[in-house]
């Protein structure tokens, strides 16, 4: 797949991302009941909704598609596809029922296993974080959908914060946790943490106000895929938090390993 061809899915996800976000605000603004899935995660009526949305846009471009919310194909049909899209189309539901507007839809386009495209959207602030391979990063508000020209385009930090800034979940932490913590007071000195939920710490981290964002509790795919499309175009990298490879898309298993982003200011950093 060719970048030119990339692109021109853009206008048609953003728009979108735009639906969808609007129908979870109408829910969240007008109430709603959550029900459990069997795997004891919540789900309400915005999950199911926005999902619906996004998949009824993303089934026009002809690409397959993986989502949180559908029942997806096995991988034995999987497998065979070059191509695909990786949604989640509410990630942080328990933020989103605890009304604290910290949760996102995350669209990614993934080619040959590799995130080449990836939209995080926030429909509590109504901004949109996009980019991938050979795409910049690009920041911008619903309101500008057709007003290119207001268009942020995202550079990489080129310093680390001081104190430095870890990213981290604000409903997940572990022992693993803080033993990377210690291990980057030792490199950097000071830190000082960002608890936030759902991919919205992505945001954080391609904008410069974090540094590093570890994770060692389960996730999915389409939590991570976007983000992962957007930090390796600001240079960043996210890997798996033992072997240091890159996070790969489209497994047998959709579950992530334990990993680890880091901003291109933390690489070249540690580089030096």
């Amino acid at each position: 797949m060719i970048i030119s061809e990339i692109r021109t899915f853009i206008p048609l996800v953003l728009k979108a991302c735009i639906e969808a976000s609007e129908a979870i605000m109408h829910i969240y603004k007008t109430g709603f009941d959550p029900s459990m899935k069997a795997d004891g995660s919540p789900v309400t009526q915005a999950d199911l909704l926005s999902n619906s949305i996004i998949k009824s846009t993303l089934e026009k471009t002809g690409i397959p598609t993986i989502m949180e919310e559908s029942i997806n194909s096995p991988f034995e049909i999987r497998k065979s596809w070059d191509t695909v899209w990786i949604v989640d189309p509410l990630d942080g539901t328990k933020e989103f029922i605890r009304k604290n507007g910290e949760f996102a839809i995350c669209i990614a386009l993934v080619h040959q296993n590799q995130a080449v495209l990836g939209f995080i959207v926030s429909p509590a602030t109504q901004e949109i974080i996009f980019g991938g391979k050979d795409i910049p990063v690009n920041l911008l508000g619903f309101n500008d959908l057709e007003k290119t020209e207001n268009w942020k385009v995202i550079s990489p930090k080129t310093e680390i914060n001081k104190p430095f800034k870890i990213a981290g979940s604000r409903s997940h932490y572990s022992g693993n946790d803080l033993q990377f913590n210690q291990s980057m007071q030792e490199l950097f000195g000071e830190v000082e943490f960002i608890k936030k939920g759902s991919a919205l710490k992505f945001f954080d981290l391609a904008l410069g106000k974090a540094d590093v964002y570890p994770r060692f509790a389960p996730t999915m795919e389409w939590d991570i895929a976007a983000g992962q499309a957007i930090i390796e175009a600001l240079g960043g990298t996210v890997v798996h938090a033992e072997t240091g490879q890159a996070l790969v898309y489209n497994k047998e298993n959709l579950y992530n390993p334990y990993f680890i982003v880091k901003t291109k200011a933390v690489i070249d950093r540690l580089n030096k």
